[in-house]
């Protein structure tokens, strides 16, 4: 290994990196970041220093370049120092740091640093030390606070300018300001009221905790979510929303079926029992007066929620609107099968001889015709309308390599799957 690979391996590229994260160098010296370099790096902290000479920031920058100069007059051989600012944003949190990060990533490709010296003004600036450290190893922090005098002047002085932050940031106004107007209002609307103000104890309490309650649930988030979701929301295409309402339409009538058929069976039953057996003996009854009473709602329910899923089908061009129209038939005719059963186990009875046990048979074996008859009328309807509905080509074709195409009973398979 010659001598110039030797110097390159070992050498110590130092970066002496400033943060703002407040941005307090964009917003008030207008001046963009990131800055590489001593030159730039001192015209801009002259810039922030006239603008406002209180800036710690802008302290901050003068003692990088102050560190800089030292560390220049020090360095070794195997040494290049550098010296840069990033700032962030006033909204401050994950903006401020994302920002703060993309122009760490653009110092990097300009310096490849093997290693940062951190400077900044504040603990809010140290709270990037974990952004920085995962991607350059950090060997030094070094922190200004601004020196002030205990006499009483400078002490009002900075109490004022801390006052007029909160009064100016938003963000500290809504808490700093916002709740003890908020109670003061209240105080002052108690007092006009007769006999009110013994209550306003009370009223904090009250206040206090929905602000806690809100603020620790995520209650205000939520809403802005909700509000954000509503603004952008795009209703689904028509068909669709057809058969959405058409479900919950359902529902409602299956749940209030499910009602009405409570209501009949506690109408109806009106010797109630003392014992176990005796209600044992009295649910048979009990059940049949219920299927009385919720059948028709419920039968209708499911019947308007298929009609909608028909309506969406048909205009997607969709096989299974014959299977679903099929279906409507079916539940249709089961509303009878479930008068039948009804009948039966409010008045008990085995037999042809039982008019009920007859009618039940009956409505069964016509429910099954119906149901065969609704399979080969869609099959039909199926083959002579073929060109309307769009034909699902992978599991058609999956489904013919796996059947033989010479079997009636396949091809008949075939054609359900479409389906």
């Amino acid at each position: 290994m010659n001598e110039k690979e030797m110097a390159v391996k070992t050498e110590k590229r130092i970066l002496i990196l400033c943060v703002d994260r407040d941005g307090d160098l964009e917003k008030k010296a207008e001046i963009k970041t990131p800055i590489l370099g001593r030159s730039a790096n001192l015209e801009a902290a002259v810039a922030l220093a006239l603008r406002d000479p209180e800036e710690p920031d802008a302290n901050a920058m003068f003692e990088a370049v102050r560190l800089y100069d030292r560390l220049q007059n020090e360095r070794q051989p195997e040494e290049i120092f550098e010296i840069a600012t990033i700032s962030g944003t006033e909204l401050g949190g994950v903006s401020a740091d994302r920002k703060l990060v993309a122009e760490l990533s653009n110092i990097i490709q300009s310096f490849n640093a093997s290693e940062v010296i951190l400077v900044t003004d504040g603990y809010s600036d140290e709270a990037v030390l974990p952004l920085v450290e995962s991607r350059v190893p950090v060997s030094s922090i070094r922190r200004i606070v601004v020196k002030h005098s205990e006499s009483i002047e400078e002490t009002a002085a900075l109490f004022s300018r801390y006052l007029k932050l909160i009064w100016e940031t938003p963000r500290y106004a809504r808490l700093a300001l916002g709740i003890p107007g908020l109670l003061f209002f209240l105080y002052g609307v108690l007092s006009v009221i007769p006999g009110a103000v013994n209550y306003y104890l009370i009223a904090i309490v009250l206040i206090l905790g929905v602000v806690l309650l809100i603020k620790g649930f995520g209650v205000d988030r939520a809403a802005g979510n909700l509000y954000k979701w509503a603004r952008e929301y795009s209703p689904p295409p028509l068909p669709m929303q057809i058969a959405n309402y058409t479900v919950i339409a359902g529902i409602l009538c299956t749940a209030v079926g499910i009602f009405l058929g409570v209501t009949n069976a506690v109408n109806n039953i009106t010797s109630v029992p003392e014992d176990l057996a005796g209600w044992f003996s009295k649910l048979p009854e009990a059940a049949g007066f219920f299927i009385k009473g919720f059948t028709d709602l419920v039968v209708v329910g499911i019947i308007i929620a298929l009609f909608g899923r028909s309506i969406r089908f048909y205009f997607e061009r969709d096989a299974r609107l014959l299977r679903n129209a099929a279906l409507v038939v079916s539940v249709a005719w089961f509303r009878w099968i479930l008068d039948a059963t009804a009948n039966i186990l409010i008045k008990p009875g085995v037999g042809l001889n039982n008019p009920e046990f007859a009618n039940l048979v009956y409505t069964i074996v016509v429910g099954i015709l119906i149901a065969i008859a609704s399979v080969l009328l869609v099959i039909v309807i199926h083959r002579s309308a073929a060109d309307f509905f769009q034909k699902p080509e992978s599991k058609t074709e999956e489904l013919e390599e796996n059947l033989p195409q010479t079997s009636i009973k396949n091809r008949l398979f075939r054609i359900l799957f479409e389906l």
